[in-house]
């Protein structure tokens, strides 16, 4: 599990990788890193090779002025797997990383095996207002004053008061507050922005992939959410499922936006079983181009 680097066009890139079998690509959300998929690698490692990296601009990965568009994830990940010697990967995304996921599925079909959405954005126009807010123009110069180190060090004197008498924050409230942190840093605060508003407006998300989605119909593709996802709401996984048929639903009853992280041993048994019972989708940019115009048959 721990970090390696390597070099994709002059930039350095964080991230993890081990396990044995068929090779899995684990896309964080946005502010997060590579870490959010911790719980859950010792589990997978028997079954998958996992690659999780820190997207540009996110975790410990440079930082530069660029394209922080999904379809710029997307490029990215497919050399960052050429770099590492992978030709083809089961991709699994949360939150933003779905919406890279069904991008890179999009842009570069030859490299996808399976489609894995967990609480993906990138289906529909709801989004938590905390988010619709800091897409705001202007909202950038206020930042530093809400993202101060003083506010990380009084956060880490509470939880370690807290954690003497026996109180610890649920796996949710960690990912939040590791996401918060990761903004004090001003190139990570920078990179959050462009990112956030490549997807996101004052009205919600403004990138939608379901009219492409019968594009991914060759594909096996599961779509996991928490039944109490606060940031965008469960009833994206139903209309995902629906454009999606022959698609595998799983709602974890409990969770909400990071239900890898707040039921691991369920989520990696699911991941371990779809990838398991389904087998890898074969696709070239031939036959994705025979698909165009189908949607309406």
């Amino acid at each position: 599990m721990e970090r390696r680097t390597v070099t994709v066009h002059g930039h350095e890139i964080s991230y993890r990788t081990g396990g044995e079998g068929p090779v899995v690509l684990l896309i964080h959300g946005m502010a997060g890193s590579s870490s959010s998929w911790v719980p859950v690698l010792a589990d997978l490692a028997p079954y998958m090779t996992y690659v999780a990296p820190d997207l540009p601009g996110h975790g410990h990965s440079d930082k530069w002025r660029g394209d922080y568009s999904l379809g710029a994830y997307a490029g990215f990940l497919r050399d960052l797997l050429a770099a590492l010697g992978h030709d083809r990967a089961t991709i699994v995304g949360q939150s933003l990383g779905g919406g890279v996921a069904m991008q890179l599925a999009y842009q570069h079909p030859e490299r996808c095996e399976r489609l894995v959405l967990v609480c993906a954005g990138g289906l529909g126009k709801e989004v938590m207002p905390v988010l619709r807010g800091l897409a705001a123009p202007g909202v950038g110069a206020v930042l530093p004053v809400a993202f101060q180190p003083f506010y990380k060090t009084v956060g880490e004197t509470l939880a370690g008061w807290a954690g003497k008498v026996g109180l610890q924050p649920s796996a949710a409230v960690q990912e939040m507050w590791r996401a918060y942190t990761s903004l004090i840093d001003p190139r990570t605060r920078n990179a959050f922005l462009h990112t956030l508003r490549s997807v996101v407006d004052v009205k919600g998300q403004r990138v939608s992939a379901r009219d492409r989605l019968y594009l991914a119909q060759h594909l096996p593709t599961m779509v996991v959410w928490g039944d109490h996802d606060p940031v965008i709401p469960v009833s994206h996984a139903y209309e995902a499922r629906d454009a999606l048929p022959g698609s595998r639903l799983e709602i974890m009853e409990g969770c909400g936006h990071f239900p890898h992280c707040e039921d691991p041993r369920k989520f990696a048994g699911l991941l371990v079983d779809f990838i398991s019972t389904t087998e890898p989708a074969r696709m070239d940019h031939d036959e994705l181009t025979k698909m165009f115009g189908s949607s309406g048959d």
